[in-house]
């Protein structure tokens, strides 16, 4: 039998050396937990970085899976096929959206929003060739989506990114005045992850709603990952009352099987005719099929509700164990996407973390973020509660 050691070793010596994995090979999740290949149980915090929305083998999702694996999995948009009709449909119904063109990743989303913001300007005989974006922002790692991401660090090296990008400060008022009449559209996560777990102001997203309509400039919102409940509603910008005209998704939407989708107002939509973007793998049946299954289990088995009561008090435990206590600085977040604010000890706390049995995610060096499924179960909240206690007494 291959020994968790030899499988590192193999790993080590054959892939590119562009991540900083543990010593550790995972082979089994259920729920709240993963195991590794010795056997050892840890508690799953980030979930396959906000991904695996209702956990590890959900049983629905599993039984979903074989089925559609052994009926048909992939014919490309050659053809139509049935699970992506239906979740096609769904989407529709539980947003502000009249279209979906499904991909494969966040990514290929971004990508795909900015092409299009584009190509509506153009097909108005008023070309717009300027995306305005933010400071701090991650939008992926495709090349215009590197560029609209406002963290240069990811830039480095990759160089001449396309043009017709700028970044702004996020959350602040000064910049409306920046969106004009050349400007083709706006990125903007409702709430940035990768920056850190950052929340504008209240009334801020409407405001930049209403710029972006007043100069005729459309407004994309990248929730990738703030969005399918992650912050207690299905999309994170619904709790401030605004309605894009280009919505991304990802992460979440597939339950941990990839899948990204663009959703959009028809009228913009119009602009993607035969020929003008396309995606081999996008909305191929075994995808949009777990896609549809996880809808049905956060908007028809209640979870997504009873998701903002576990965030409620998981939060308020935090807080209560370890702000208040002096053993870290704050929480920040919304729902089940949460930050514990530790400046200059985000790695330490997440190698701390790691003994503990706990697998959570430094952003930079000041918070550590935790992305729970939004199904965490009493035994994994209390888990959580204790084991980051401890963690934080070490520190």
């Amino acid at each position: 039998m291959t020994t968790q050691r030899e499988l590192l070793e193999a790993g080590q010596a054959s892939f590119f050396p562009n991540y900083r994995q543990p010593d550790l090979v995972l082979v089994k999740g259920e729920g709240d937990w993963v195991v590794d290949h010795e056997g050892r149980r840890y508690l799953d915090l980030i979930q396959g970085i906000a991904t695996n929305v209702i956990g590890h083998a959900h049983p629905r999702l599993v039984a979903a899976l074989k089925t559609q694996a052994e009926a048909l999995w992939h014919v490309s948009n050659l053809y139509w096929n049935e699970p992506a009709i239906l979740l096609a449909k769904r989407l529709c119904e539980t947003s502000f959206a009249e279209r979906v063109f499904f991909c494969n990743s966040g990514a290929e989303a971004n990508e795909g929003a900015l092409k299009l913001a584009r190509r509506f300007h153009h097909d108005r005989g008023a070309p717009r060739q300027e995306i305005l974006a933010f400071e701090k922002s991650f939008h992926g790692r495709t090349m215009g989506a590197l560029k609209a991401t406002g963290q240069p660090k990811y830039h480095e090296g990759f160089e001449p990114l396309p043009g017709g990008f700028e970044h702004l400060p996020f959350g602040e008022e000064a910049i409306f005045e920046r969106i004009g009449e050349q400007t083709a559209a706006v990125i903007v996560e409702p709430i940035q992850g990768e920056g850190g777990l950052i929340v504008p102001p209240p009334g801020w997203l409407r405001r930049l709603r209403e710029r972006t309509e007043a100069v005729g400039a459309l407004l994309i919102l990248d929730e990738v990952q703030s969005g399918i409940g992650r912050t207690g509603t299905l999309w994170a910008h619904e709790h401030e009352g605004i309605t894009p005209d280009i919505l991304t998704s990802a992460k979440s939407l597939g339950g941990g099987f990839p899948i990204g989708a663009l959703l959009a107002r028809a009228e913009v939509a119009a602009s993607f005719v035969p020929g003008t973007h396309a995606s081999t793998f996008g909305g191929n049946a075994l995808a949009t099929r777990a896609a549809l299954t996880v809808l049905e289990v956060l908007l028809d088995e209640g979870v997504l509700e009873a998701s903002r009561e576990t965030a409620r008090r998981l939060r308020a435990g935090l807080e209560d164990r370890l702000v208040a206590t002096g053993k870290i600085e704050g929480v920040r977040g919304v729902g089940l996407w949460l930050g514990l604010e530790v400046p200059g000890k985000a790695t330490a706390f997440r190698d701390a973390a790691l003994e503990e049995g706990i697998l959570v995610n430094a952003l930079g060096a000041d918070v550590v973020r935790l992305a729970p499924a939004l199904t965490l179960g009493a035994e994994g909240e209390a888990a959580a509660l204790e084991g980051l206690t401890r963690v934080a007494d070490r520190l």
